[in-house]
């Protein structure tokens, strides 16, 4: 009889599958949680990138409309609960379980969408299920991979996992393209396709991934919420999450930079969901460089270069026409974007929150930038329906400028203290 099953085999390390190059040094356990996050990517991604398409042109909803919606999908719903389940995380120490429960709430989420029909507040609460499973799960998440890591190779680590997960998102958009290439219109074997992939990253998370020592042989007090909302009072987590917000508000979302690109270029509607697969693509070559320059050359520059990636983009969205090269250079800089501002972030935050804390401090970060991704789609869809995409670009290009100068001089400022 075996000693071992493959199950504990993968567990305890005995069996070389989701393991760490040695180039990298990054813990087998932020490897497992990438992985989880792949297959959860590629079924959330294969939703994510035909919604302009679903809503927009199948459904015929107003700019205004889906940029409620897009708001809801960016960030809202992760605002509702993300720092509820971090600090219940913190409290209880049960980080993986809470993640587990994120999990597994976005998958069921896939199928309600596709019984929600065209009815907009069903619509925007199935929605809002599937971002509350993101934000209950993220900070747990995030708090494994930086418990799991060490301090020097943060951004490191974050990189290997957002690698993973965009990895993901590389394959979800294409999924979706060659779906609907092959059955125009079928969106709902695209809904009930990502429902499936998505129980097979909730097995890997279940099956696979144990938590940090930290965590588990911490014999520390019980924060209270008393400390967890206390964090806000540390200048340096202060000036992060401030600077995170002011940042987020001014960064338009992937579906209206896709709409404008489409609509510049001239391309086809289905064109849009390949341009999600060529930002994830970009994404993935980018996101380990990125990380191993953020710890090396500085975090801070590295994140802040990333929002002028934004900058560079606005400018290309408002040329009046835009070739084909030119469409592909904007995914390609949205890619570069994701690469060095995500895991950059998580890796900031974690350097300087206390290990008892830590989960908290991430879902108080969450929160602050998922709410500016609201307020930043709605004010998109707002100042598109009532004037043009274009003044939309001019207001937000503005608005990004000073945000980045703000950020950068509110960093400064805790750095030199």
């Amino acid at each position: 009889m075996y000693q071992l099953d493959w199950v504990t085999q993968i567990k305890s390390g005995k069996a070389r599958t989701l393991t760490s190059p040695p180039a990298l040094a990054v813990s087998p356990t932020v490897w497992r949680l990438g992985f989880t996050s792949f297959f959860t990517d590629v079924s959330s991604e294969m939703v994510s990138s035909i919604l302009p398409l679903y809503f927009v042109l199948h459904l015929h909803f107003s700019p205004l409309q889906f940029g409620i919606l897009d708001g809801i999908y960016q960030g809202a719903a992760v605002a509702l609960l993300s720092l509820v389940s971090g600090i219940y995380a913190d409290r209880v120490r049960r980080q993986k379980e809470v993640a587990t429960a994120g999990y597994a709430l976005s998958a069921v989420s896939k199928v309600a969408l596709l019984a929600a029909g065209n009815i907009l507040p069903v619509l925007a609460g199935v929605l809002a299920l599937d971002r509350i499973g993101k934000g209950i799960r993220t900070a747990p998440r995030d708090a494994m991979i930086s418990l799991s890591s060490r301090r020097d190779r943060l951004a490191t680590a974050f990189a290997v996992h957002r690698g993973l997960d965009a990895g993901g998102a590389v394959i979800g958009p294409l999924a979706a393209y060659v779906l609907l290439r092959i059955v125009p219109g079928a969106f709902d074997l695209v809904l009930v396709a990502s429902s499936c992939i998505a129980l097979v990253g909730l097995g890997i998370i279940g099956l696979l991934v144990e938590k940090p020592h930290s965590v588990a042989d911490s014999r520390r007090e019980m924060p209270s919420l008393h400390l967890s909302f206390g964090l806000w009072k540390q200048p340096r987590f202060r000036a992060l999450i401030l600077a995170g917000g002011a940042l987020s508000v001014a960064t338009a979302s992937d579906g209206f930079i896709y709409l404008q690109i489409q609509k510049n270029s001239n391309s086809s509607m289905s064109i849009i969901p390949l341009f999600a697969f060529l930002t994830a693509l970009f994404y993935v070559l980018f996101s380990i460089p990125m990380g191993k320059l953020a710890d090396q050359w500085g975090r801070e520059k590295v994140f802040l270069g990333g929002f002028a990636t934004i900058v560079v983009i606005y400018g290309i969205l408002l040329t009046p026409e835009l070739g084909r090269n030119a469409q592909f250079a904007v995914v390609g800089l949205f890619g570069a974007y994701y690469a060095a501002t995500d895991g950059v972030l998580a890796a900031m935050a974690s350097a300087i929150l206390t290990p008892e804390l830590r989960t908290s401090g991430l879902a108080l970060m969450n929160t602050a930038t998922s709410v500016s991704r609201l307020v930043s789609s709605v004010l998109f869809g707002w100042l598109w329906a009532s004037g043009t995409m274009k003044t939309a670009v001019w207001v937000f290009l503005l608005g990004l400028l000073a945000a980045v100068l703000m950020s950068a001089w509110i960093l400064a400022q805790q750095r030199s203290e």
